[in-house]
């Protein structure tokens, strides 16, 4: 499944990076949607859910992030909705880690 957010802060160390497998970062805004997927082996196997994934979230509490690889790339979003087919575009889409 599928988890559509909306960035509600981000700090500015996502800005900075420059390293090429990472420079995505850059791209990240505040207010913009993005689309993170629940895969294995991210899920758990017991309950079948990614964790951060706000489960049991409505749209105003506020969700924290951080980005793999750089943990001062980190921010806030809020759950705009779940999907349980996954159709997020190839950009802003994400993997729960």
């Amino acid at each position: 499944y599928c988890v559509e957010f909306r960035t509600e802060t981000l700090s500015h160390h996502c800005a900075l990076e420059n390293r090429p497998y990472a420079r995505w970062m850059q791209y990240l805004r505040e207010g913009h949607t993005v689309c993170v997927a629940c895969q294995p082996p991210a899920m758990n196997t017991d309950t079948h859910r990614c964790s951060g994934d706000g489960h049991n979230a409505d749209g105003s509490k506020i969700l924290h992030w951080e980005a793999v690889g750089n943990s001062q790339c980190q921010g806030t979003w809020k759950k705009i909705r779940q999907l349980e087919h996954c159709s997020c575009p190839l950009v802003h889409s994400f993997i729960f880690t």
